[in-house]
């Protein structure tokens, strides 16, 4: 490869042990205790990341919430107009979706895990031509 190779910024110092937002639902600040401790032990956290870690949390919470409804209330609901598939349903669906982007950008899914990571040491692409 040509060229000047790029200058590697280092990242900023990453985070400690945060406790949840007060403003975070039961159920989200739960999933925040539970994978704060992992991230922290990974060192990967920084200030940057704790919108992500919020949005990931809120969207945990979002699953968990749903799923009690649906239990409550069943999947389907009948209307005047027939049996209707309940809300929550879709609400969920969603919030399990945006959890799994959200899970894998914070290394927190199986195959995120596995991906090779920057390292200091690796070699000079140039060296593999």
């Amino acid at each position: 490869m040509r060229g000047v190779k790029p200058i590697m910024r280092e990242e900023a110092e990453p985070l400690g042990i945060l406790p949840p937002p007060a403003w975070l639902s039961a159920d989200a600040a739960a999933e925040w205790n539970r994978v704060m401790p992992i991230l922290e032990e990974r060192r990967i956290l920084t200030d940057a990341d704790l919108g992500s870690l919020e949005n990931y949390a809120i969207a945990i919470g979002t699953v968990r919430e749903m799923e009690r409804r649906l239990q409550e209330d069943g999947h389907v609901l009948d209307t005047e107009n027939g049996l209707k598939r309940h809300p929550a349903v879709g609400i969920q669906s969603d919030a399990m979706t945006r959890a799994r982007l959200l899970a894998s950008e914070l290394g927190l899914t199986p195959v995120s895990r596995s991906r090779p990571s920057i390292r200091d040491d690796a070699g000079d692409e140039d060296e593999l031509l």
